[in-house]
């Protein structure tokens, strides 16, 4: 019996989600995805250190801002010599409330890229899904740029980046388990809220049964697992991210695992479609507690992690 991580690509592309290009060659993803969090945890790691100071001597006039961009490409070229397919780079998180800064920023990105030799068709540019990000993604796909709509906790944040033509977008499965885990406290019956009860794949199928009901072709990747659970439980999702243990967890089993979600299945579901501007947007959003605190907490640790890095590479050059 094959794997249950090779079972699983038969209903889903698998992407790694790490800095680790290293533990990406082991398991054979399709595609990466980085983030700030993901790439501070890998500089401060002995094998990944020079890249780091490599990229410091490259550019030694360049400003902080300027590096960490050389940086998040150095990693994202590493990446793309291991996996056949994409990678997702991430704009810096202390533009999410800024349209046009994330435009430039995102703009700058596939230059560096381009200017290295990489198609842009190879890369994904993530941005937190804002409506400032959402309104930046639809500029930015129709010149072209593939985006990645990152920290998704809401069908009203996912049906906005389908309005906006978004490439991808990416709902964080374990990040919603938590907050409800939390919210529940002594009440939590782990048992009641595992598999398709976990509130995190709910969310997921959600989103999936919409999007295949009314045709629309923003790819959806399930992110932030906390347990092989979750991940079997959305096999047939387009795509899945998985941190390296997780990958390693579904490597060694080899129980069978069958596709949960299916697109026909979406098609006898009784959904009303959402219709979306800047006021209803933020109302709606508003209204979940869950997906409007959970977005800023994402984002604020994303900035803190930037930040960690723009001091890492400061105290590196002394």
């Amino acid at each position: 019996m094959p794997s249950q991580l090779n079972q699983l690509r038969q209903f889903t592309t698998v992407v790694a989600d790490t800095g680790d290009f290293e533990s990406i060659r082991v398991h054979k993803p399709t595609d990466a995805t980085t983030n700030p969090s993901l790439i501070l945890k890998a500089v401060q790691q002995d094998t990944y250190k020079p890249l780091l100071i490599e990229t410091i001597k490259e550019f030694p006039n360049h400003s902080v801002e300027e590096k960490l961009d050389h940086l998040l490409i150095k990693f994202g070229q590493k990446i793309l010599d291991v996996v056949p397919g994409r990678v997702s780079t991430e704009v810096d998180a202390r533009l999410s409330f800024d349209t046009q800064g994330t435009i430039e920023r995102a703009k700058h990105l596939i230059q560096l890229y381009e200017q290295a030799g990489i198609d842009r068709s190879r890369i994904l540019i993530k941005i937190a899904a804002t409506w400032e990000g959402i309104q930046a993604a639809r500029q930015l796909e129709q010149e072209g740029i593939k985006c990645n709509m990152t920290l998704i906790f809401s069908l009203v944040q996912a049906v906005a980046c389908a309005d906006a033509k978004a490439q991808l977008i990416s709902p964080f499965v374990g990040r919603i388990y938590d907050w409800y885990k939390k919210q529940a406290g002594n009440q939590w019956v782990e048992a009641d809220n595992a598999g398709s009860n976990d509130p995190g794949v709910k969310s997921v199928s959600k989103i999936y049964h919409y999007y295949k009901k009314f045709g629309i072709k923003t790819e959806i990747m399930g992110a932030s697992f906390r347990n092989t659970s979750q991940i079997l439980a959305l096999a047939g999702c387009d795509l899945l991210t998985i941190s390296p243990d997780l990958l390693q967890a579904l490597s060694q089993q080899d129980t069978p695992i069958t596709r949960v979600l299916d697109e026909q299945d979406s098609q006898q579901k009784a959904i009303n479609p959402l219709v979306l501007d800047e006021k209803t947007f933020r109302f709606l959003l508003n209204q979940e507690a869950m997906a409007t605190e959970k977005l800023a907490e994402g984002i604020r640790a994303f900035v803190a992690d930037a930040e960690k890095l723009d001091t890492l590479i400061t105290s590196t050059l002394g």
